[in-house]
């Protein structure tokens, strides 16, 4: 069937504006049960919902949406103080808790399910389709009661944002501001209670978990701010319950709510490869630029420090620099890996070679490489000074994720360290200007003179 056709079929508008409005308050609330480490809550909930409906059923006798909700909403609550009160009074943890609760209350809906259909009055034809939902049955009275509820999810969400933040990170802190920090959990969790029962129709008791933190878990990937996050959670979820419904109106008898969740999960897969900061392709290429980076240091201290050994040894000999097998040597790394670094480091004018093509070349610094080496390696020698005497530098506050030391230091300890590096004889010998560095350009063939 054409998207514009389908459109145009009022079911399908119903349709599309409850799984929309469902997507956007479970996404916004999912965000804090993500943050609060709470991910299990929603499927707890929801599987705790079915014996809700179940004994609706046996009592009333009647199919109502209306009563159905009631009574799920009821056995989530209690299935939300069986969970709080096993964690609190007890000494089980929160997360044995509720995988308790999802599969005693879960059990419970099955076996009232299956009595229900093999009793005499059992045509539980509609029950068991809170399993997996049909968000094709939703008619104009049911998406208002998701609106309704939606939009007292989003505005209490609004109002108690800071509220829920403080919740969500610290609560420790905020219990010593004063806030009652038990009420706000307990609302939190009647608050996601709620906006898994409006679920429960349109993607049933097993997948509307995941609308709760697929969405939240998708913007994670694509900010740090929680506020941004809340509105990311919602416009994924948003747009998980569009791209769901209007697939499933595709193809015949293809289920809403499970394309829903499916069109979540790709936006979570997309997300996963693709974001700018989290993603795995994006850490890929910051982990190969870091590694190209190391390797690159890596052999222009080599290169520096063989040459250190070189002047030391013959002072006034001619030097001809190190080949690539020489240098493998040194810093302990394959010769391939070496020649590959050192042609890096000659296209940004760092080193030079003689030999253009061989592998055995003998590769030198220009002048600026020269002093780019310096500057490395004596940043180097002063972390390996920094670390042979650390009580010494107790006092002074030292980031160590930060690769420079020098600029971390007063000029007095800089002198200490420079002081210290001399009596372990571990001084850069190679100076940055004049002298040695206009004779370790390879321009000169017939080696480097001092």
């Amino acid at each position: 069937m054409n998207i514009w056709l389908a459109l145009q079929d009022p079911n399908t508008q119903w349709v599309l504006m409850g799984c929309v409005l469902l997507g956007i308050s479970s996404g916004i609330l999912g965000s804090f049960a993500f943050l609060r480490g709470r991910s299990l809550v929603g499927d707890a909930l929801a599987h705790a919902a079915l014996p809700g409906v179940c004994l609706v059923y046996l009592l009333t006798g009647s199919k109502s949406i209306g009563l159905f909700l009631i009574g799920a909403g009821i056995a989530g609550l209690l299935a939300t103080y069986c969970i709080t009160a096993i964690s609190r009074h007890t000494r089980i943890k929160e997360d044995t808790s509720l995988a308790l609760t999802l599969s005693v209350f879960f059990g419970i809906g099955i076996v009232l399910l299956t009595f229900i259909q093999h009793s005499a009055s059992g045509n539980q034809s509609g029950l068991d389709k809170f399993l997996f939902g049909q968000a094709a049955s939703l008619v104009s009275s049911d998406v208002i009661t998701i609106m309704i509820v939606a939009a007292v999810l989003i505005i209490a969400t609004a109002l108690l944002f800071k509220e829920f933040t403080l919740l969500s990170f610290d609560p420790g802190f905020g219990r010593g501001l004063g806030f009652p920090m038990g009420v706000l959990d307990g609302l939190l969790m009647v608050m996601l209670l709620m906006s898994v029962v409006i679920g429960l129709q349109a993607v049933g008791v097993v997948l509307v978990a995941a609308m709760l933190i697929a969405p939240a878990v998708t913007a994670r990937y694509w900010t740090n701010k929680l506020s941004r996050m809340v509105v990311l959670s919602g416009i994924f979820g948003a747009f998980s319950g569009v791209l769901g419904t209007l697939i499933s109106t595709q193809q015949e008898n293809l289920p809403t709510g499970p394309t829903i969740v499916l069109s979540a999960t790709a936006f979570f897969l997309i997300s996963l490869l693709f974001s700018p900061h989290r993603g795995v392709l994006a850490r890929l290429v910051r982990y190969l630029r870091m590694r190209n980076k190391v390797l690159q240091e890596d052999v222009m201290q080599a290169l520096y420090e063989r040459l250190e050994e070189q002047i030391k040894s013959r002072p006034t000999s001619v030097y001809h620099g190190f080949n690539a097998t020489n240098l493998a040597q040194k810093c302990g790394k394959r010769t391939t890996i070496v020649h590959k670094a050192l042609r890096d480091l000659e296209k940004k004018r760092l080193v030079s070679g003689r030999s253009q093509t061989q592998v055995d070349a003998f590769w030198t610094f220009t002048p600026d490489g020269l002093q780019t080496a310096h500057r490395l390696v004596l940043n180097q020698r002063l972390w390996d000074v920094y670390h042979m005497n650390q009580n010494q530098y107790h006092d002074l506050e030292i980031d160590l994720n930060q690769e420079e030391l020098a600029p971390q230091l007063s000029s007095e300890a800089l002198s200490l360290m420079l002081s210290q590096l001399k009596a372990y004889d571990l001084t850069p010998e190679l100076p940055t200007h004049g002298g040695v560095s206009r004779m370790l350009h390879p321009s000169n063939q017939g080696g480097l003179s001092l």
